[in-house]
């Protein structure tokens, strides 16, 4: 629980238990949930009050594991400091709360979940069905396999949590391939059109064409094919790509996700009827097909940038194609005087401290003037080691030090800046 004090300290300042910001004022349904309010959204925290998620990623008891070192460096630290999971999150919350953050992101350890601070949780559904990330796989969304995997994650973490009142909501995933991009040139058709014969994806996808194409002479001349009829297609397992193919991409690109967030949606209202669904954090932003099928399946919209700026055509696009409000739940910015490499990992370095401090002031600033923007997610609590975490990534994205020390330059600006977000959103002047 949060020490009186604490607590004290912090409600005076005109935020409630949760951190909602008393001068708005929602509905009290005693969990979290989205209002539009006089032109400008807002999450709405259990007890009424307009709330700004502003959260850390990966807030982590070990951190980064360092295959080259073959242990977490900032594991050992944590360890020898603190002792336990529990301690240690006690005092990284307790920071958190220091610097003006009110939710633990994505990523985090479950020990900071019993701190006080309202929370998110990433479920990982297509990721555990099958779907990589990092290597940009997809799943069979139309197998009977995928909707019992998602039913089997969707009732073990979603069940336990449906009552508790600090739970913000689930992200489904994080930045799944819904076309090319740099993880693979093929879109979601190609990728289908690989499959078995006998898979669920495949049998979709001809029936798809079947009902596009009034007969396989049609799609022969369209596709550029030599087909005898369409059971051809169950055997067929790559095309020469033409304009005409994209097209026919697109429309099954949005049956794709329309199975994708139809069978999440749910699983998870199956189980926890009460909190939000924070879409599947896209990375950089998604296709229009991808945009229109997530309509009345999530309640937020998730983006991961790493741009300067925040791309506000972008953001704005997703909203006037969703009617939905959004987060950033990545974002962040390293530095070169940190004495990390900062040779992988997305963003380009800039050269100080206080450039980052800038950075993170300019981002939200720009970001919250935005009437349909709820939040902002920092990416991450810890730097990462200098010899690469899993994938290599050696970047300067912390708070803190591997060490466990602040980079104070940067969370003292980021103090002061959380402290009045909610007034430039609520203004929307940035004053």
């Amino acid at each position: 629980m949060i020490e009186l004090l604490t607590l004290i300290a912090f409600c005076a300042g005109g935020y409630d238990r949760f951190g909602g910001w008393e001068k708005v004022k929602g509905e009290a349904t005693g969990f979290f949930h989205v209002e539009e309010i006089d032109g400008r959204w807002w999450l709405i925290d259990p007890e009424g009050n307009g709330f700004i998620s502003k959260g850390v990623n990966h807030v982590s008891f070990t951190a980064d594991y360092c295959p080259a070192l073959g242990y977490s460096p900032y594991g050992r630290v944590t360890k020898e400091k603190y002792g336990d999971a529990r301690s240690w999150a006690k005092a990284a919350v307790e920071r958190l709360r220091s610097w003006n953050f009110n939710t633990i992101g994505a990523w985090s350890s479950p020990e900071t979940f019993e701190q006080g601070m309202p929370y998110t949780v990433i479920l990982n559904m297509a990721a555990k069905a099958g779907a990589s990330w990092t290597k940009g796989t997809f799943p069979d969304v139309f197998s009977e396999e995928f909707a019992e995997k998602i039913d089997e994650i969707a009732r073990e973490e979603c069940a336990p949590r449906a009552d508790d009142p600090y739970l913000i909501g689930y992200f489904t995933d994080n930045e799944l391939r819904w076309g090319p991009d740099w993880r693979s040139p093929k879109t979601l058709l190609e990728d289908y059109l690989s499959f078995d014969p006998d898979a669920p994806g495949k049998r979709k996808l001809v029936e798809f064409l079947k009902r596009r194409y009034g007969s396989v002479e049609e799609l022969n001349e369209v596709w550029g094919l030599k087909l005898e009829s369409f059971d051809d297609l169950y055997e067929l397992r790559e095309v020469e790509r033409n304009e005409a193919i994209l097209m026919d991409s697109l429309d099954f690109l949005k049956l794709i996700a329309e199975r994708y967030f139809e069978v999440c949606d749910e699983a998870i209202r199956r189980y926890d009827p009460n909190h939000l669904i924070l879409g599947c954090r896209f990375a950089g932003g998604a296709p229009d097909p991808v945009l229109e099928a997530m309509a009345g399946h999530v309640d937020v919209v998730s983006i991961n940038n790493y741009d300067f700026h925040p791309p506000v055509n972008i953001l704005m696009n997703i909203f006037e194609t969703t009617g939905l409000p959004v987060m950033i739940t990545e974002f962040s910015f390293k530095a070169m005087d940190s004495g990390l490499p900062n040779t992988k990992g997305a963003g380009r370095p800039v050269q100080t401290q206080e450039e980052r401090a800038d950075c993170f002031e300019r981002y939200v600033t720009e970001l919250m003037k935005l009437p349909f923007v709820v939040g902002y997610h920092w990416f991450e609590y810890v730097d990462e080691p200098a010899e690469g975490r899993f994938d290599g990534e050696n970047s300067n994205y912390g708070l803190v030090r591997i060490n466990d020390e602040p980079w104070e330059i940067l969370t003292e600006r980021m103090r002061e800046v959380n402290g009045r977000i909610e007034e430039i959103h609520l203004r929307g002047d940035g004053r």
